[in-house]
């Protein structure tokens, strides 16, 4: 994309967005000699979490110097096509910057974007003056930002942890990986003790759709033999409302000190919200485990490991 780009083929798709929140309605000419950080993101999604601190500390640092930050929420799975799950996964996320929604991809296509997450930086003019791709770069990205805005001086210090805490890139040998047909792959019909790493299997009764997988009966499980500090995986509760009871194990027992933070030490947790749940943090040595997940109740849906 063009760094002189003008304004009218970019912010301009914002002038037709109806759905705004945490603001009334932003426009192209009203935003004109601001600096605006665009950011596109899909609120399930790992990468776009483990940025989120960042931009958040660039809004309130910049905010007064003419920066406007705007989140262009383009959902990725059907459930996050829902304004009120959009509402409240902004809310639970501390997302305090404007937000509009882009249900149909009209500013995604504007700018002819096609990640998550994807940060662009438009001068107080409508040129588009730089841009960054999925994460890290953050200093760079904060120098872009000084520049256009004017200042100077040390770039932010943040310490996130929980579901935004950085991957720890050196010790990951596992990819993110997808249960639904269109794009899952290396699913395997072996048990989950005999899985060779990156391999995943499901037991009991599963429905497979196009973006995930229905558990039709109470009993089921999803295993993944996987290597690195973090597992997740996007799951969706019962479309019948409630929510859905699991066990966890890490080869073959509860996971202890290694759990993530939404189940807890004996690997009981539930599914209660359409997002995605950090299930494995290891606090030691990070090596080759099996993950097996067993749901007491049916009706849960599985979209996409991630790891980290």
């Amino acid at each position: 994309m063009s760094t002189t780009e003008p304004m009218h083929s970019t912010l301009t798709a914002l002038d037709r967005a109806r759905v705004w929140l945490n603001s009334g309605p932003l426009t192209a000419d009203g935003l004109r000699g601001s600096v605006v950080l665009v950011d596109f993101w899909t609120y399930s999604c790992v990468n776009w979490l483990r940025t989120l601190p960042y931009v958040t500390a660039w809004d309130e640092r910049y905010r007064d110097r003419g920066l406007v930050v705007v989140g262009v929420h383009a959902p990725e799975f059907r459930f996050e096509h829902d304004l009120g799950n959009v509402r409240r996964a902004a809310a639970e996320l501390g997302v305090a910057y404007p937000v509009v929604i882009d249900n149909d991809f009209s500013i995604w296509r504007a700018f002819e974007n096609h990640y998550w997450p994807a940060l662009y930086l438009v001068d107080g003019d409508g040129r588009l003056r730089f841009h960054h791709f999925g994460e890290g770069a953050y200093d760079k990205i904060e120098r872009a930002i000084q520049g256009l805005v004017g200042a100077d001086g040390d770039t932010v210090d943040v310490a996130a942890g929980g579901l935004a805490h950085a991957a720890d890139w050196d010790t990951l040998r596992s990819p993110e990986t997808y249960v639904g047909y269109a794009r899952g792959e290396r699913r395997s019909e072996r048990p989950a003790d005999a899985l060779a790493l990156n391999e995943w299997a499901l037991a009991g009764r599963w429905a497979v759709g196009e973006e995930s997988a229905v558990l039709d009966a109470a009993g089921g499980s999803i295993a993944y033999r996987f290597e690195g500090r973090d597992l997740n995986l996007v799951l969706a509760p019962p479309a019948s409302g409630g929510s859905a009871r699991f066990t966890m194990l890490l080869d073959g027992r509860p996971p202890g000190e290694d759990h993530g933070v939404d189940v807890d030490e004996s690997g009981e947790g539930a599914v209660a919200e359409p997002r995605m749940y950090q299930l494995v943090r290891q606090r030691g040595r990070v090596r080759e485990r099996t993950f097996e997940l067993t749901f007491l109740d049916p009706g849960v849906g599985a979209y996409v490991f991630t790891f980290g």
